[in-house]
C-alpha cells in the first residue's frame, strides 16, 4: 500500500507542476504574443482532475484530509470510536459512488474526443474519478483491517530520511 500511496503522491505532484507550467504559458501566449494556444486550459483542467483524485486518496491514507473534530472531541471514547466507524462507512459509500458513476461517465463519453486533443477520448479524461475512488476504497479497507499506517511507513517518514 505504501507503493500505491507513493504513486498517488507523485502523480498529484506531477499534475500540479504541469498545471503551474501550462497556465502561465497560456497567459503569455494570449496577452504577450496575442496568439492564444488552444491546449493549456483543457490540459490544466485535466491535471486538476488528476491532482484532486490522486491527492485526495493520498491525503486520506496520510490522515491529512480535512476533518472537523469539534464534535468527536466532545464525545466519550466509545462514541468517538463509533463516529469513526460511521465516517469509514460513509467514506466507503462515497468511494463506491465515485467508482460506479465515474465508470458510467467514462463509458458514456468514451466515443467523443477532446477538441484540443483529438487523440484523447473524452471518457479517458474522467478515468481519474473511478480510479481515485477505488484507490481511496483500498486505503479505507487497509485502515479498517490494519489501522493507520505504521510510523515506519513512508507516510510518516521525515523528508530528510527519504532524500
Amino acid at each position: 500500500m505504501d507503493a500505491v500511496y507513493l504513486a498517488c503522491v507523485v502523480l498529484a505532484g506531477v499534475a500540479i507542476v504541469v498545471m503551474t507550467l501550462v497556465i502561465p504559458y497560456g497567459v503569455v501566449m494570449r496577452y504577450v504574443f496575442n496568439s492564444a494556444a488552444p491546449w493549456p486550459e483543457p490540459l490544466a483542467v485535466l491535471m486538476m482532475i488528476v491532482f484532486s483524485f490522486a491527492g485526495a486518496a493520498a491525503c486520506y491514507r496520510a490522515n491529512s484530509h480535512i476533518a472537523v473534530s469539534v464534535l468527536t472531541a466532545r464525545l466519550s471514547e466509545r462514541n468517538a470510536k463509533l463516529a469513526g466507524h460511521a465516517v469509514d462507512v460513509l467514506m466507503a459509500g462515497t468511494c463506491v459512488f465515485t467508482v460506479i458513476w465515474g465508470i458510467g461517465l467514462s463509458r458514456a463519453t468514451w466515443g467523443s474526443v477532446v477538441a484540443e486533443f483529438p487523440f484523447l477520448p473524452a471518457g479517458a479524461t474522467y478515468l481519474p474519478i473511478p480510479i481515485g475512488g477505488a484507490i481511496t476504497l483500498l486505503f479505507i479497507a487497509e485502515k479498517v483491517m490494519y489501522g493507520r499506517p505504521a510510523k515506519d511507513s513512508i507516510v510518516h517518514r521525515d523528508p530528510e530520511e527519504v532524500a
